[in-house]
This record gives structure tokens, C-alpha cells and sequence, in this order.
């Protein structure tokens, strides 16, 4: 364990304990997502799939439709 670590834990030990705990799921829920790896759905990894594939035959969005993309999200 880190000294930050350390110290984070002891400054969460004078927290209540409902506290506590609610701190402590949220640590390990971030760690379990971690140490296991995302698995992508059967429809993510055909998209994937599909992309890579569009990027190999050369089938990019244009500047245009860029453009146009970012200015619906107003960016």
C-alpha cells in the first residue's frame, strides 16, 4: 500500500462508519474494475469489427461531416 494510501485511510477512519462504508464500496467497485478487463458485447465487438474494417478500406468521416458533428453538440 502507498503512504497516500495510508494516509487517505486514516483520514476515512474519523469519518462515521455508514460513511465508511459507503467510501469503501466505492474503492473497491473503481479496483474491480481494474483488475478485470472490460468484455465487450457481441453488437460492440461487431461495431469494432466493422470500424476497423471501414478505416482499412480508407472510409473516413469527412471535414464536413466533422464539422457538423461537433456543432450539434455545440462544440
Amino acid at each position: 500500500m502507498t503512504k497516500l494510501l495510508e494516509e487517505a485511510v486514516e483520514k476515512l477512519s474519523l469519518l462515521p462508519k455508514g460513511r465508511q462504508d459507503e467510501l469503501a464500496r466505492m474503492l473497491i467497485d473503481v479496483a474491480a474494475s481494474d483488475l478485470q478487463p472490460y468484455q465487450f458485447t457481441t453488437e460492440e465487438r461487431a461495431g469494432i469489427e466493422e470500424a476497423m474494417a471501414q478505416a482499412h478500406r480508407g472510409e473516413f468521416a469527412s471535414d464536413k461531416d466533422v464539422a457538423a458533428m461537433w456543432n450539434r453538440f455545440g462544440l
